[in-house]
C-alpha cells in the first residue's frame, strides 16, 4: 500500500466526514433532508449540479474511451455536453411544481397515487443502474492504488456513500459535491496545461504525436474505432442528449433553491462548468497516449477506466497521481450519495407517506424509512457492482440514459405542454418506456461485456445502445394511451398547472377565468 496514495485518500474521507457531521448538527428534518431547506445559491447549486453530473464515467470513463477509441470515445462527451441544454426548457417549470421529487410534479396535474407509485419506482431503478458503474470505478480505482481486494473497496465506498446520505442528507450531498466540483475543475484543467505545455501550447502537435504512437494511426481521429454500426452510434447520441432532462438525481437539485432566478442561475453556471469539463477530456485522453503509450494503457487496464490516473503519474509521479486518484475518488463519492439520496428521498415522501401513510407520516418516520431505504437499495447496488469488474463505466451509464429517455422525459414533457394528456396516457407511457427499455438494457450484446466472468447472454437485440428504439416507444405510449382512453380532458386543470409551472404563480392564487384574487 503506497503511503502517498493512502494519505491523500484518508484526508478525502476525513473531509467529507467532517462535512456530514457538520451537516447533522444543523437540524433533522426532511425539507433540510431532502431539499437542503432551499437555502442554496444559484451559483452554489449550479456547482452541485455539475458535481452529481460529473461522475466516474465522465472522469474516468470518458477519458479512457477517449484514449482507447478516439474519435468515437469524445462521441460520450459530446453527447453528454449537448443534453444538458434540454434542461434550460424544464428546470423552471419542475421548481415551480415540485416540492422535493419527481413525483410531486407530476401529482400536481395527476393526482394519482399508482401514478406516483410507478414513477418511484423508475427512480429508484435510474438511481441504482447509475449507482452501480459509480461503485465499479471506486473499486477499480482503490484496488489498483492501495491493493485492496475489488470487492472490498467497493464494499467500503457504499458503506461510506450510505453514511453520507443517513447522517447529512441534501445539505452533505451538496456541499461534498460542491467541493469535488471545485477539485476535480482544478485537476484535470493543471492536468490539461501540462499537456498542452509539453507541445509548445499547439494541440496540433499533440494530435502528431497520438497518430504515431496509436495502432490506429490516422483512423483514430475518425468514426469507427468503437461504433462499427453507424445505427449504434446515432442511437447513442440520441439517448445521451435526451437522457439527462429525465435523470431524477438532477431533477432533484432543482428543489434545493428558493426561487427561478437561482434556478436559471444554476442552470447557466452548471452548463459552463460542465462544457469546460469535457472540452477537457479530449486533452486528457489524447494526453494519455501521448506519454503512457497506447500500448500501456490497454496493458494496465483495457476497460481504460484508470486512464487520467496513469496520465497524471506520468507527468507528475507519485505525488501527482495521488491527486488525481483522490480528485477521481471523491467525483465517485459524490455522485453516488446524490444517487442513493434520490432513490430513497422518494421511497420515503412518494411511497411511504403519500401512499402508505396518506400524506400523514411524522418527519421523524419519513426520515427513519429514508434512512432504512438508502441502506437497503446501497445493499442492493454493492452486490450488483462486484459482478461488473471488467467493464468501462461508460457503458453502463449511458444505457441508464436510454431509460431516463424513454421514460421520465416523454411523462415530463406531455405534462408541462400537452393539454390532452391524462393519467392513463401518464401511466402506460412511463411503464412501456420502462418495460422496453429495461428488456433492451438486460437482453442486449453489451451485457457479455459489462458483468465480470461473462454472464452469457443470447442477444436477439443487435443494438448496443437501443435509444434509437426505445425512446419513440416511451412516447408512443403515452400518447396512445392517451388518445385510447375515453376520460374527458380537464382544460381547467391544464391552464391551472400550466400557468402554475411557467409563472410560479399556485392555483389558489388564481381563477383561470382571468379575474385575479389577492
Amino acid at each position: 500500500m503506497n503511503p502517498t496514495y493512502f494519505i491523500f485518500f484518508i484526508a478525502i474521507l476525513i473531509g467529507t466526514v467532517v462535512i456530514s457531521y457538520w451537516s447533522a448538527k444543523r437540524g433533522n428534518s426532511t425539507h433540510l433532508f431532502y431539499s437542503a431547506g432551499q437555502s442554496l445559491t444559484g451559483v452554489q447549486n449550479g456547482l452541485a449540479i455539475a458535481g452529481d453530473y460529473m461522475s466516474a464515467a465522465s472522469f474516468l470513463g470518458i477519458t479512457g474511451a477517449i484514449a482507447i477509441y478516439g474519435f468515437d470515445g469524445f462521441l460520450y462527451s459530446i453527447g453528454f455536453l449537448v443534453s444538458y441544454l434540454l434542461l434550460l426548457f424544464i428546470a423552471e417549470p419542475i421548481r415551480h411544481l415540485g416540492r422535493f421529487t419527481l413525483g410531486d410534479v407530476i401529482y400536481a396535474r395527476f393526482p394519482s397515487d399508482s401514478l406516483r407509485f410507478v414513477i418511484s419506482l423508475n427512480t429508484i431503478i435510474i438511481s441504482v443502474l447509475y449507482m452501480v458503474p459509480q461503485l465499479v470505478a471506486a473499486g477499480l480505482l482503490i484496488h489498483l492504488l492501495l491493493g485492496i481486494d475489488f470487492s472490498m473497496a467497493v464494499l467500503v465506498t457504499g458503506i461510506l456513500m450510505t453514511m453520507y446520505v443517513v447522517f447529512g442528507g441534501m445539505v452533505s450531498t451538496s456541499w461534498v459535491q460542491i467541493i469535488k466540483t471545485v477539485m476535480l475543475i482544478s485537476g484535470t484543467l493543471l492536468i490539461s496545461l501540462v499537456v498542452l505545455s509539453r507541445f509548445d501550447w499547439n494541440v496540433l502537435n499533440l494530435f502528431d504525436r497520438v497518430k504515431q504512437v496509436t495502432p490506429y494511426g490516422e483512423q483514430f481521429f475518425s468514426p469507427g474505432n468503437l461504433f462499427s454500426n453507424p445505427l449504434d452510434t446515432l442511437s447513442l447520441n440520441l439517448s445521451l442528449i435526451l437522457g439527462t432532462a429525465g435523470l431524477p438525481h438532477i431533477l432533484n437539485r432543482f428543489f434545493t433553491v428558493k426561487d427561478s432566478h437561482s434556478v436559471r442561475i444554476s442552470v447557466v453556471t452548471a452548463t459552463w462548468v460542465i462544457g469546460i469539463f469535457y472540452l477537457i477530456t479530449l486533452i486528457l485522453g489524447f494526453g494519455a497516449v501521448a506519454f503512457v503509450g497506447w500500448n500501456q494503457l490497454v496493458s494496465v487496464d483495457p476497460t481504460g477506466n484508470m486512464t487520467a490516473p496513469l496520465l497524471a503519474s506520468a507527468l507528475g509521479g507519485e505525488f501527482f497521481m495521488a491527486f488525481i486518484s483522490a480528485v477521481a475518488f471523491s467525483t465517485i463519492l459524490a455522485v453516488v450519495t446524490g444517487l442513493l439520496l434520490t432513490a430513497a428521498s422518494s421511497f420515503s415522501h412518494d411511497v411511504y407517506n403519500h401512499l402508505l401513510r396518506n400524506g400523514k407520516a411524522s418527519e421523524k418516520s419519513q426520515l427513519q424509512m429514508a434512512k432504512i431505504a438508502a441502506a437497503v437499495i446501497g445493499l442492493i447496488s454493492i452486490l450488483i457492482a462486484v459482478t461488473m469488474k471488467n467493464t468501462n463505466v461508460a457503458l453502463p451509464v449511458s444505457l441508464t440514459f436510454v431509460v431516463a429517455a424513454s421514460t421520465n422525459l416523454p411523462l415530463i414533457l406531455f405534462t408541462l405542454y400537452w393539454k390532452r394528456f391524462n393519467t392513463t396516457g401518464a401511466a402506460t407511457g412511463i411503464i412501456t418506456g420502462m418495460a422496453a427499455s429495461l428488456t433492451f438494457v438486460l437482453f442486449g450484446p453489451h451485457m457479455n461485456r459489462i458483468f465480470d466472468g461473462g454472464m452469457e447472454v443470447d442477444s436477439v437485440l443487435h443494438l448496443n445502445y437501443p435509444g434509437i428504439i426505445v425512446i419513440p416507444l416511451g412516447f408512443v405510449g403515452a400518447i396512445l394511451g392517451t388518445l385510447c382512453s375515453r376520460k374527458p380532458v380537464d382544460e381547467e386543470n391544464f391552464l391551472r398547472v400550466f400557468l402554475q409551472s411557467q409563472t410560479g404563480i399556485k392555483p389558489n392564487e388564481v381563477q383561470v377565468s382571468g379575474q385575479w384574487e389577492n
